[in-house]
């Protein structure tokens, strides 16, 4: 009988990609004024909610849940030039943090709020993606940003958030803690029964110190998590990145899972 390989280690964390930058391109976008929230999470609390092939990433024995608004431009199809009006729309993205048994670390989607229906549609039907249409507005005044939406379909109806936040210094250095939420260079997800890895490449994120001013929401608890315990233990914008997305690689399919490690370990 072939013995399964032994799950390999995480890779290491990091602000540029650990993978070649010159990946066939499958999909283009750049993601625009971003603003990330992070609260810890129970990696056991997490982990029925990943997809086949997966497990929690951790930090020190913990885990995050991610709130990330922003303004998706000019999603386009390989070198093609990007859509400039179906391809651009706000969206508010619900996310976790997982590593596979390659030992790469991506996100894995439990929600994506998006305020354009057929972008929602194919990305729902092609990839898999849990993609919900979304009434959404972005307003800047200054300094302050504040990102609005409420879930139109498939619901739950009502679902909604409103993040509004103060941009500060940009962060000359960040933290470890900073990279791990921020530095995610693949997405798991999974597509008829089978995981689905799609690596992406973009340049190191320019990061800024945000204040909170409002945050009302619901999203997290309709994506199947606890409501949050008080404030998010990071705040985080940026003005954005251009962002480019590989098909998945070819790579032997019987490998383990990872055991939760500390990613600082």
């Amino acid at each position: 009988m072939q013995q399964t390989p032994p799950a390999m280690e995480p890779e290491p964390i990091s602000a540029d990609p650990p993978h070649r930058t010159d990946l066939t391109t499958l999909l283009t976008q750049s993601w625009l004024d971003l603003t990330f929230l992070h609260w810890p999470a129970d990696p056991g609390e997490v982990a029925p909610l990943l997809p086949p092939g997966t497990v929690p990433d951790t930090l020190d024995g913990v885990t995050y849940v991610g709130l990330v608004a922003f303004r998706m431009h000019r999603v386009g199809w390989f070198r093609l030039p990007g859509i400039p009006y179906l391809g651009s729309f706000p969206e508010t993205n619900v996310r976790l943090y997982s590593v596979d048994g390659h030992g790469r670390r991506g996100v894995v989607f439990r929600s994506l709020d998006a305020s354009r229906l057929l972008p929602v549609a194919v990305g729902r039907w092609a990839f898999r993606i849990p993609y919900v249409w979304s009434k959404m507005t972005l307003r800047a005044d200054g300094s302050t940003l504040t990102y609005a939406g409420r879930r139109r379909w498939p619901g739950p109806r009502g679902a909604h958030s409103t993040i509004s936040v103060d941009v500060g210094e940009r962060v000359e250095e960040p933290t470890e803690l900073e990279h791990f939420l921020t530095a995610r260079w693949g997405m798991h997800s999974s597509f008829r029964g089978r995981p689905l890895y799609l690596p992406n490449t973009h340049p190191r994120w320019p990061l800024h110190r945000a204040r909170l001013l409002a945050c009302d929401e619901s999203l997290l608890t309709a994506a199947g998590l606890s409501r949050p315990r008080g404030e998010p233990v990071s705040v985080l914008y940026s003005p954005g990145v251009p962002v480019r997305f590989g098909p998945p690689p070819r790579l032997p399919r019987t490998v383990t899972v990872p055991r939760q490690r500390s990613g600082g370990d």
